[in-house]
């Protein structure tokens, strides 16, 4: 089953439910993955659908700062609730052992030597992590084992 279908099924069984809030959520994601596939004139893959749902947990996470420093208490409940129900679609997460060792197979096979070959590497890195690590924390690691 694709990551699509489980989103919709999903959707189907907070309508059975009754789950008002679990429901907006799913919608909104399922009007965001349409989007891009309207946009991109294809059917998204389950690591495309990833991105989406990565993008949406990136906006949620903003969001909830913004409405912290504005006081804002029943807005930042409800985004953290939209953000849960969005960390269900995402991948197991990879351990730190596990990236550190992604980055220096990576490292490794891309022959990268400075940091101007970060570029080959976190492309590289992207498709293969994509979703189940921290980029911006693999781009730091990468980083330091180029600099270092």
């Amino acid at each position: 089953m694709t990551l699509k279908n489980q989103i919709n099924d999903d959707m189907k069984s907070a309508m059975r439910a009754r789950d008002a809030a679990r429901l907006s959520a799913i919608r909104m994601l399922l009007a965001a993955i349409k989007q891009r596939e309207i946009d991109e004139r294809k059917e998204l893959t389950d690591t495309e659908v990833v991105g989406v749902v990565e993008r949406m947990l990136k906006q949620r996470k903003e969001s909830i700062a913004h409405y912290e420093q504005g006081g804002r208490e029943d807005l930042v409940q409800a985004e953290q609730l939209e953000l849960t129900v969005l960390q269900a679609y995402m991948p197991e997460g990879m351990s730190d052992a596990e990236v550190e060792a992604a980055v220096a197979a990576a490292i490794e096979s891309s022959g990268a030597r400075a940091i101007g070959d970060m570029g080959k590497v976190m492309g590289e890195l992207k498709s293969s992590l994509a979703g189940r690590a921290d980029m911006s924390r693999v781009s730091a690691l990468v980083r330091a084992r180029l600099s270092g």
